[in-house]
């Protein structure tokens, strides 16, 4: 609608437009942005490819994975080979009270799966010394909270 269209139009009509002109400006950013990423960005648990393995942490780690900034990420020696284990979020350790540090012997259950082009085993279970401790249920749904991360 042209400037001079205005003129002809009713008063009310004539306002209703003007006021509704800056929200439509203001709002068309919100839609272009990309989405942030969510749980289905990330990779999903397999069954089809659950395994085990055992081996000693070297090292734990905090990283970004989908919406998540906390992420806990145990890097194993295992024989000769390195493996990469995604845990949980931070909080949903801190949650049940548990930390890992290099030289504790641990075994892991979990779906071994392509991330970044590399190899990573997303734990079900992890089994240290007498204690077993479950990151998802049998069917690999996480036991905490994607949104609150507990």
């Amino acid at each position: 609608m042209s400037l001079r269209l205005l003129f002809f139009v009713s008063p009310v009509m004539r306002l209703s437009l003007l006021a509704t002109l800056p929200l439509l400006l203001l709002s068309t950013p919100a839609f272009t942005q990309k989405p942030l990423p969510v749980e289905g960005t990330v990779p999903r648990y397999d069954l089809q490819t659950e395994a085990k393995t055992k081996g000693i942490v070297e090292e734990t780690k905090l990283f970004t994975w989908g919406s998540r900034k906390d992420f806990v990420e145990l890097i194993l020696k295992s024989g000769d080979d390195t493996v990469s284990v995604y845990l949980c979020p931070k909080s949903f350790e801190d949650e049940i009270g548990v930390t890992f540090s290099k030289g504790d012997e641990v075994a892991v259950t979990g779906s071994k799966v392509k991330q970044d082009a590399a190899d990573v085993i997303l734990a079900r279970e992890v089994v240290r010394g007498t204690d077993t401790l479950m990151f998802r249920d049998n069917k690999g749904k996480p036991v905490w909270d994607w949104r609150t991360g507990k």
